[in-house]
């Protein structure tokens, strides 16, 4: 089974506002990189289109560990998810789970892998965590409304 590392961020200006996500995998030697935003998002929502992104890339079902600066996205999938699915997509609370669009589609995803996660303090010289924040923000940056007004 392939063994795949995955970088993935998420950015936002304004919460909600512009936001932009990315991802690297990386495949032994090898390394590609997607990214992609939305003109009005919030960071939450860019952290999990990251991961959810990266893994349909994979053609094949891999043993993928998982590097993200979010405790929201590690916690939800590796704490909250399961509960959440029992309760009917609801919180402890009986409150509905927020982004529950982009958490059944990372549920879905995660379940054609074998996944391990790790979280990497963001904005801490992680070079690949400073690479996917790089091109996170970048495409952030493609749909803040300010900047395309001066196009």
């Amino acid at each position: 089974m392939k063994q795949i590392e995955l970088y993935t961020d998420g950015a936002c200006s304004g919460n909600p506002g512009p936001g932009g996500w990315a991802c690297v995998l990386i495949y032994k030697e090898s390394m590609k990189q997607f990214a992609g935003g939305e003109s009005q998002t919030t960071n939450n929502r860019m952290e999990l289109t990251a991961v959810i992104e990266g893994l349909k890339h994979l053609k094949e079902t891999c043993q993928v560990h998982i590097f993200t600066d979010s405790k929201y996205v590690l916690e939800g999938a590796t704490k909250w998810l399961d509960g959440w699915k029992k309760r009917g997509w609801k919180k402890a609370d009986k409150k509905a789970v927020l982004n529950q669009d982009l958490w059944i589609a990372l549920d879905e995803a995660l379940s054609q892998h074998h996944v391990s996660w790790t979280w990497v303090k963001g904005h801490a010289g992680h070079p690949m965590n400073e690479l996917v924040d790089k091109l996170a923000c970048e495409q952030r940056d493609t749909y803040s409304p300010d900047l395309l007004m001066c196009r």
